[in-house]
Formats: C-alpha cells, structure tokens, sequence
C-alpha cells in the first residue's frame, strides 16, 4: 500500500551540533518518552516504532496486526547516562569490557548519549529516520578517535538499519560496532536458529573457547554468550509458540551474536527482569574482536540489518 502524500510539521533538531528548524512528515513526532527522554513516535501506513535520541534506540517496532518484533525490559533505565535495556542499543566504538585497560562504559559510549536529530523522510516505502553523532569534548575523554556517526533508521514493512561510521582524523582508527537486537519471542526454550551452522564461535560463558557450530539448528538451554565469526549470512528465529519467524539480514557485518541471560545472570541484572529471560533473544549484527574494522583516514563503513518477520 502506498503512503498517502506526507503533511509536514516543524521541530527543532540539531547540525553540527546546532539547533536548527526542521521540517518533519505528520507521521513523526516528537515528544517525550520514559524518564522524560526525548523520542520520535512514527506511525507509518505498515507499522509503528519509537525511536529514542538517547543512543539513537530503537525501543519499538511492530507491523500494524502483529505483535511487538522488539523486546524492551520492564525494568529498563531510562536516565541520562545509562543505557537502554531491550529494542536495539548500538554499540560503538567497543564491544562488551573495553579491550585497552582504560576505563569505558560496557559496549562503549554511543549507547549513552544523545544524538542528534538530522530529519525524516517519507515515500510510498515508509519513514526513513536520520540521527547523527560526532566526536566532541565529552567522547574525547574516553576515547582518542574523531569521528562521524550516521544511523539511518527506516520504518517499513521491515525495519531496516544502516551505521555509517567515518573515521575524521589523520590516524588509522580501530573499531567495534553492534546492532545489539533484542528480538520478542513466546519462549526462548522452544525457539530454534537457522543460519550459522558451521560457523566458528568464541563461547563467552565461562572460560572462553572457539567451538564451531553444527549443521543442526541452534537451540538455547542454559545461559548464551557466542559470538560467530566471519559470517555474513542472515539468521531466522521460528518461534512456534509465536506462528512467526523473525529473519535478521545483514550487510557489512562480518560476525553474529546470539545471546540470552538465563536464570542466574537475569536475576543479576538491574535493569533487567528476573522472569523475562524467556521472553527474548539477541541475535546482534556486528563487527568485533577479529572482526573489529580498521579505519583509514578519511574511510567510511557501513554496517546494516533488516529485521522483517514472516509467517
């Protein structure tokens, strides 16, 4: 179905750090969310999300007569400072405990900070959302590189995500990147994924070992931290319990993070609910450890997922 002709309204978002009057289709809006967080509310012909400035999170999606393709934790922060907990936080420049024994925030500082608002587009397809982050005084003290980060978040039948990320200084930059996708499932314990069978994957559960999966499909019986490497297919969640598959493609993303807390670290965790565990799964689009990107002065890189769900 085609949208009708957009209607415009006017807010005020950011360039280069400046606040600016910008013209945005009636079918976003802006206003504010949990925690009094500023969010973008889109409702398109197909589906609806919300989109927070906060880490540029992704915190909903749904196609209009289906349920909720995200999940989000009842008991997430929503503060200044503190990341999100569900939807699809980014992480950026580094990937769980930083690696170069300066202190960091877990899975780095995009996801703590708000980005800025550079418009929104509509046509027959659905909204695209553009939100932009660059380095400054506040990112220079955790980190040495400069940067420009572009996320462009397009709200369809599927919802499609781009991380552009250009590397502004004279130095070679190193980074790790994820779209840390919490998907919503009935129960974790009946759900099955297709897409990695014979793929090498770091265990991160305990002490860490290099397995490689088999060709049968994944199930998750106990706690799950696993990160496949060199692998670019899509993965498809069946989740029976939901009549639904949830597909995860993906482009310029060279690894794939299947996670879920279980019991034990879900009861640890808190911003995270003790029961909810069942109800989620990861399954992360990223480039990290040897995967990791390395940036020339100058270079940009793109890294993209589009989530879609089929019956």
């Amino acid at each position: 179905m085609d949208a009708p002709p957009a209607k415009m309204g006017f807010a005020y978002g950011c360039r280069d750090g400046y606040p600016v009057e910008m013209k945005l289709p009636d079918t976003v809006k802006i206003e504010a969310g949990q925690g009094g967080l500023k969010r973008m509310g889109v409702h398109t012909v197909v589906a609806d999300a919300e989109i927070y400035l906060h880490g540029a999170h992704v915190t909903h999606f749904q196609p209009h007569g289906q349920k909720p393709v995200l999940f989000m934790s009842e008991k997430s922060t929503f503060e200044a400072g503190k990341p999100i907990r569900g939807g699809v936080p980014i992480c950026f420049p580094w990937f769980g405990a930083r690696q170069d024994g300066r202190p960091g925030a877990a899975h780095g500082f995009a996801r703590l900070m708000e980005w800025e608002l550079v418009g929104a587009e509509q046509d027959r397809y659905g909204v695209e959302i553009h939100l932009r982050l660059a380095s400054n005084a506040a990112t220079r003290q955790e980190w040495d590189g400069e940067f420009v980060a572009e996320y462009r978040v397009m709200v369809g039948a599927a919802l499609q995500l781009e991380l552009r990320v250009t590397n502004t200084s004279l130095q070679p930059m190193r980074i790790e990147e994820a779209l840390h996708t919490y998907l919503s499932v009935s129960d974790v314990r009946q759900v099955s994924i297709d897409g990695l069978a014979g793929v090498t994957y770091v265990d991160r559960v305990g002490t860490p070992q290099t397995k490689t999966e088999g060709d049968a499909p994944i199930r998750i019986t106990a706690e799950t931290d696993r990160i496949y490497l060199n692998t670019r297919s899509a993965c498809t969640v069946d989740d029976p319990g939901g009549k639904r598959r949830l597909i995860v493609e993906k482009n310029g993303s060279n690894a794939t993070v299947v996670w879920n807390p279980w019991i034990t670290k879900a009861q640890a965790m808190p911003d995270f609910g003790d029961d909810e565990w069942p109800a989620m799964l990861c399954v992360e689009t990223c480039n990290v450890q040897q995967c990791a990107v390395t940036l020339a002065p100058s270079q940009s890189y793109v890294m993209g997922a589009v989530i879609r769900e089929t019956h």
